[in-house]
């Protein structure tokens, strides 16, 4: 559980990254705006950033760990706010991925919150 940062950060930017180089395809894939997708392409980037600065630390505080929790969940609800506003419109695809995406999430912040504990324990 000590490298779940790591898996947060690394998926994150994977995420975020491989949206925006392939926006336009996934746009015509998904059924869904290019503006839309950039945005969720650069909230994954911007997220694998601060989940970064979280996993390089020797130590971390309670306080930036419960932001990542909190921005985890938030993030998950929009995903689901987004399929719920897309549907009937997106393609499956695009509607697997907002879903898969918020089950993800959410299940990393339900880990992160679990394993606080040893989150907050200073590395070696």
């Amino acid at each position: 559980m000590k490298r779940l940062l790591w898996m947060d950060c690394i998926a994150g930017a994977l995420a975020g990254v491989a949206m925006l180089l392939l926006v336009d395809w996934l746009a015509a894939l998904y059924g869904m705006p290019k503006d839309l997708l950039v945005f969720i392409g650069m909230a994954n980037v911007l997220y694998a950033t601060y989940s970064f600065s979280l996993a390089i630390r020797r130590s971390r505080t309670l306080l930036l760990l419960n932001a990542l929790i909190v921005a985890n969940s938030l993030w998950a609800l929009v995903c689901v706010g987004l399929a719920v506003r897309w549907a009937g419109t997106a393609s499956l695809f695009g509607m697997a991925h907002l879903i898969a995406e918020a089950l993800f999430v959410g299940a990393l912040a339900r880990l992160e919150w679990k394993w606080r504990q040893i989150l907050l324990a200073p590395s070696r």
